[in-house]
């Protein structure tokens, strides 16, 4: 297709959203249902699909996270499946009263929660986001437009084909679920402008793409994804549990945004904590790279510049710096990070409840991994993406944050005066 494919599928989404705004409750359950059943069905050629993606892909010479991330196999098409089933035993947020008053004239005014309308997505190298996606914004009565990247485009074309043709059997407005075929800038670049079809879009990627999108595009946009993650170890921490959160918040899958990228201990303990925890992140071939009181403790160690504490490395490459205090800590997340998700490892209350209070990100955890900042583990099922902004979501967005609302009033013949 030419540049005319983001033309004829956004009329085709806007005339589906007007008819799934208004669908019940039970038809998107049960399509949600049948693209599950369908995903099972059809695991075998979507993994053929993908196997062409990763082939290209090494011989593109794409690294060893990016293949990661691209890559399918039986057990993520089943939590692919798992999320659909969760969001279905999710409650419909579509007409949820969020107030309701009467004015002394006793006119009667409601706030009801609505859908969005055409959400556009623009992703890169994660086939499950196509499914995600799809589902979050079926289920809160979104259309949606997906633009993947070239990478994984025989695996998004098999997946959305599959769950699209699911969708629409069951009573879903064909044009609800539509995928960008053409992989090309201008193609993309004519999708960040087609602000008379789409109301939202939404990058899902690297840095590179969010910003790319957050300047071109014309239509409002939800900054999501980069995420230079911190972990903080107070003098109170319990050293075996801050070693377990620490090894597990870098290590578990570094390629990912909520992985961390630099761990802070506190000047106190670093004699004792930080050859315990160099052990361990060599031992699972971490590359540390540490300011000069971390280089007296450590061997193992290259000097940290200061672009390393501004960096999401995205891979086995770890920053560490000691600091005096929980001020210095919280002073330096807030210099660098990008207000996603940063942990502190104590048993002082009031320490964490200061780190908590006083840092500008979507997620804080106290005594927990960094991990969890995932709308499946939330408990949303999946989620479109993680807004690191404040307008109009934060964090991880599941389907309330898919929405918007309208006021609708009931008079008896009031007139203004």
């Amino acid at each position: 297709m030419n540049s005319s494919e983001v033309r004829q599928k956004g009329q085709l989404a806007k005339a589906a959203a007007q008819k799934l705004a208004i669908t019940s409750t039970s038809t998107k359950n049960n399509a949600l249902v049948k693209m599950a059943d369908a995903l099972l069905k059809n695991s075998e050629p979507i993994m053929k699909a993908n196997a062409q993606d990763l082939e290209a892909g090494e011989k593109k010479g794409l690294s060893a996270n990016l293949l990661d991330r691209l890559a399918l196999n039986q057990k993520r098409i089943e939590a692919m499946v798992e999320g659909l089933k969760v969001i279905q035993g999710l409650a419909d947020p579509i007409n949820e009263v969020l107030a309701e008053w009467k004015r002394p004239n006793g006119l009667k005014i409601k706030k009801v929660r609505v859908p969005l309308g055409v959400i556009g997505i623009i992703y890169e190298a994660r086939p499950n986001v196509t499914v995600d996606s799809a589902a979050l914004c079926l289920k809160s009565g979104n259309a949606v437009i997906l633009r993947g990247g070239s990478d994984a485009l025989n695996s998004n074309l098999a997946i959305a084909k599959t769950i699209a043709q699911a969708a629409y059997a069951a009573g879903i407005p064909t044009g609800s679920l539509q995928l960008i075929e053409d992989p090309s800038r201008e193609v993309a670049e004519e999708l960040m402008a087609a602000h008379e079809y789409i109301d939202v879009l939404i990058p899902r990627g690297g840095k590179d793409l969010i910003q790319t999108v957050v300047q071109k595009s014309r239509i409002p946009t939800i900054e999501t994804g980069e995420g230079n993650c911190h972990a903080y170890v107070e003098k109170t921490a319990d050293l075996t549990m801050a070693t377990k959160i620490v090894i597990n918040a870098k290590c578990q899958r570094p390629s990912v945004c909520n992985a961390i990228e630099t761990l802070l201990v506190d000047e106190t303990i670093a004699a004792k904590f930080l050859p315990m925890i160099a052990k361990e992140l060599t031992a699972a071939k971490v590359e540390l790279r540490g300011c000069p009181k971390t280089l007296a403790i450590i061997k193992e160690v290259k000097p940290a510049g200061e672009a390393d504490w501004a960096t999401e490395f995205l891979a086995l490459i770890l920053a560490i710096k000691v600091v005096s205090n929980v001020d210095e800590a919280i002073v330096h997340i807030n210099k660098y990070g990008t207000h996603h998700s940063e942990t502190i490892i104590t048993k002082d209350k009031k320490a964490a409840q200061r780190f908590q209070a006083e840092i500008d990100s979507a997620a804080l955890y106290w005594n927990a991994s960094t991990r969890f900042t995932d709308g499946f583990e939330f408990g949303f099922g999946a989620e479109i993406g993680i807004s690191t902004q404040k307008l109009h979501a934060r964090g991880p967005m599941g389907l309330s944050e898919l929405t918007s609302y309208k006021y609708v009033m009931a008079g008896s013949g009031q007139i203004r005066q």
